[in-house]
């Protein structure tokens, strides 16, 4: 899949806020920005220290409150691969997480729907898997 650029990441966003009757506002779009920035699927305190280097003024509640709507826009989702704090992925195609247990790493997994072994009949509406092991980086250091 070949990236957008940051002019139709822009577009995306106004177009996806919009039809939840949200706006763009400059903070929506650096807490969507840091979100596409680094796709490590960070917390929300993780997404307020990176917002915060670049816009000094946001405050937790504003980060709090535009993840909430990019999640209820459709352009990031929540993300829970253990009983920790929740993640943030702003990958919305169908896929799985591979969270290193050494490091904590959480990455995207392709995992197409029809690779999946489902009883006759069924179908998937979406999913949530997680796989847990040790990444590559980690992995070498053992």
């Amino acid at each position: 899949m070949k990236p957008r650029s940051q002019h139709q990441d822009e577009q995306h966003l106004t177009e996806q806020l919009g039809a939840t009757g949200l706006r763009l506002t400059p903070q929506r779009q650096q807490v969507y920005d840091v979100l596409l920035h680094k796709r490590d699927h960070p917390t929300a305190e993780e997404v307020f220290i990176r917002a915060k280097k670049a816009m000094p003024e946001i405050s937790h509640a504003t980060v709090y409150n535009c993840l909430d709507a990019l999640v209820k826009s459709g352009l990031a989702r929540q993300v829970t691969v253990d009983r920790g704090a929740t993640r943030f992925c702003p990958n919305m195609h169908q896929h799985g997480h591979f969270q290193c247990s050494a490091c904590g790493t959480v990455l995207d997994l392709e995992l197409p729907a029809q690779s999946l072994n489902l009883p006759k009949g069924f179908k998937v509406d979406h999913y949530d898997i997680a796989v847990h092991g040790v990444c590559a980086d980690c992995a070498k250091k053992k």
